[in-house]
């Protein structure tokens, strides 16, 4: 599978990447929003984990616009902090909302079935 993952901090985002890697997924990372934003738009990805708070923009942007291309993509937003408001727009569009930090085998069990079915929530 091909996983996106989008954080601005750059220790978390090496872990991910190293963690969805040794997993055996092919893996695209990004740091900033529109670099993000510009791949999703033109290529095909299976699973995106997204930071919540990306400098001035929001990861539950970058969801919005890959669920309006590929409906059945799994998406995890990821946040520092529980906010139940956040959560609820994440449910909304169709993605898990996890709080970091998130340990790798919680993240990677949860992926095990991403390709039959979604995340539960």
């Amino acid at each position: 599978m091909r996983v996106m993952i989008v954080d601005d901090d750059e220790t978390l985002l090496q872990s991910m990447h190293d963690w969805f890697v040794s997993s055996g997924n092919e893996v695209v990372a990004f740091n900033r929003f529109e670099p993000a934003k510009r791949y999703l738009a033109h290529e095909q990805v299976d699973i995106l984990v997204t930071d919540v708070r990306l400098g001035a923009y929001n990861g539950l942007q970058l969801v919005m616009l890959g669920k309006l291309e590929r409906p059945e993509m799994t998406a995890i937003v990821l946040s520092g902090f529980e906010d139940p408001v956040l959560r609820n727009e994440a449910t909304n569009i169709g993605a898990s909302f996890r709080i970091k930090p998130i340990p790798s085998e919680q993240l990677l069990n949860g992926l095990d079935s991403a390709g039959t079915q979604r995340l539960d929530r």
